[in-house]
């Protein structure tokens, strides 16, 4: 046998990386404080919260840059999380946590908005690009892939952009202003329909929660 063999033989193999403590990790994303709180930007933030409400989990402890609430939805051990970074730096906060969870990129939900799906539109996918979305390119930055999936849910253009065109001032204020009375109905029931997808993406499946709550004919997001 040759010596490269009977060294390969006795050499000390690297200890078997833990299996993960957690299902899922489950990410909104939002901005941190109260003036952004009921921003159209923020939908990811109620979801995640609604989710939280639901099952008695409480965002009780920060870990890195996230709150984070630790618990069971259906007997499956999920991490919720709300990156207390910005948006267009989420990468940073998810990246912590995709290390503490020890998950493949595959079991990390992001739960964000989306300006090119009609309003109360929710949408799944198991990856995807960005869509524009800049959280969602922070998030593929520091993981290194868009290979985790993602639910989007439409807050619908700006109505000025249909008489002006597209503009980033226009864009800007929308996402970062409040639904309306009227929208706030729309967006409530888009949030009860998103965490029953995110619980089906817990128990069944991200495909399973794709084919169920997906809804067909009412915008594509890229």
């Amino acid at each position: 046998m040759p010596m490269s063999h009977v060294f390969e033989r006795f050499r000390p193999k690297p200890p078997a990386q833990s299996p993960s403590l957690y299902c899922m990790l489950i990410v909104g994303l939002g901005n941190p404080g109260k003036e952004y709180a009921q921003t159209r930007h923020n939908v990811g933030f109620m979801v995640i919260e609604a989710l939280a409400e639901r099952h008695g989990l409480r965002f009780q402890r920060k870990h890195g840059k996230a709150e984070v609430a630790d618990g069971l939805i259906a007997g499956q051990r999920v991490l919720l999380a709300k990156p207390q970074t910005y948006v267009n730096l989420s990468g940073e906060a998810v990246n912590v946590l995709r290390r503490f969870t020890r998950l493949a990129p595959e079991r990390i939900l992001v739960i964000c908005d989306d300006l090119d799906l009609p309003l109360g539109t929710i949408r799944i996918r198991e990856q995807g690009g960005s869509g524009g979305h800049n959280g969602l390119k922070s998030i593929a930055h520091h993981l290194g892939t868009t290979r985790f999936p993602r639910l989007r849910i439409g807050i619908g253009r700006p109505p000025a952009e249909e008489r002006l065109g597209r503009d980033d001032d226009l864009v800007t204020a929308h996402v970062l202003g409040n639904f309306t009375a009227d929208e706030r109905v729309i967006i409530n029931s888009a949030i009860a329909r998103a965490v029953a997808a995110v619980e089906t993406a817990v128990v069944e499946g991200v495909q399973t929660a794709m084919n169920r709550f997906n809804e067909p004919g009412r915008g594509v997001a890229p």
